[in-house]
């Protein structure tokens, strides 16, 4: 049972029904599809197994793997000389640790071989579409994104070929899986229109959480499921926003931080940064950013602000 609060609330638990047949080789044939794991592949999973990516991605890479290479904690040299030493094959990761392998010294990231890669998974999160440009300058054309939830499961991807085709996107809806985006009117938002992205996937069972069957019924909406996330669709690819608790509205106007993180981890002083929505009499609210600096730098304000 894996836990999930996104990124705020309390934890919650969900609990699963037993999987048919039917959906246990529809979910194999899914993560085959979505992670590229086939027999020989040589793994590294970027990220703690009590998360749903990459607790999965571990079950599903451990029959069939020559190596499958975990971490005690992330550290972005250790892995890239991991994924020299052991020839990685495939890699599953959250864009926050392409932002600071990105942000190595250019001699440290000179300093190894990734020829091997050919895979690299992401999820768990928006990815800027200039840290997924440089990172595929860098890497190469191997950096596929999926899109979904510990409720619904993996409900978009994106091949590095359709990304740079519609940059910015999370992807196409996979197989079977069904999608729709509703306004806070409870009407389906038509495409382009900014909605909150209701999904189902067939290889995933139901679910409810534990202890609390109330909260299930409360993200369910014509048979679909949703995780909080707010975006739109575009040329048939679906396009995140933010979750749509850390929706700022500043004198009537929606603000989505993440977009505004975005910029701001392009700046380099700054190693990583949180924005978000603070009181304010006339506006209603203002943003606020808490910014972690780059070692040995000190961010000016003006030069962050601007």
């Amino acid at each position: 049972m894996i836990y999930t609060s996104g990124t705020t609330g309390r934890a919650k638990g969900v609990k699963r029904e037993a999987a048919t047949q039917e959906q246990a080789t529809a979910y194999v044939e899914l993560l085959r599809s979505v992670y590229g794991l086939t027999p020989g592949v040589r793994a590294l999973i970027g990220g703690p197994l009590y998360h749903s990516s990459p607790n999965a991605y571990a079950r599903q890479a451990l029959p069939i793997c020559d190596v499958l290479v975990m971490q005690t904690k992330f550290d972005p040299e250790a892995v890239l000389a991991a994924i020299e030493q052991h020839r990685i094959s495939h890699m599953v990761a959250v864009p926050t640790m392409f932002v600071r392998m990105l942000k190595l010294p250019e001699e440290v990231r000179k300093r190894y071989d990734l020829s091997s890669l050919k895979w690299v998974t992401h999820t768990g999160a928006p990815c800027s579409a200039e840290t997924k440009r440089a990172l595929m300058d860098w890497w190469g054309p191997v950096v596929y994104e999926t899109y979904g939830g510990t409720e619904v499961g993996t409900a978009t991807l994106s091949t590095p070929e359709d990304w740079l085709a519609f940059p910015g996107s999370v992807g196409r809806i996979t197989p079977g899986a069904r999608m729709a985006l509703y306004g806070e009117d409870g009407r389906l938002v038509a495409p382009g229109e900014i909605g909150e992205i209701f999904v189902r996937v067939p290889a995933y069972a139901d679910f409810t959480y534990h202890n609390h069957p109330e909260r299930r019924k409360e993200v369910e909406r014509d048979g679909l499921i949703s995780c909080g996330d707010v975006g739109y669709v575009k040329d048939d690819h679906l396009y995140l926003c933010d979750r749509r608790s850390d929706m700022v509205i500043s004198a009537g106007v929606n603000i989505y931080p993440a977009e505004i993180e975005a910029v701001l981890l392009q700046c380099p002083t700054v190693r990583d940064c949180a924005v978000f929505g603070i009181p304010d009499e006339e506006m209603g609210e203002s943003l606020a950013a808490a910014i972690e600096p780059m070692p040995g730098s000190q961010p000016d304000a003006g030069e962050i602000r601007a």
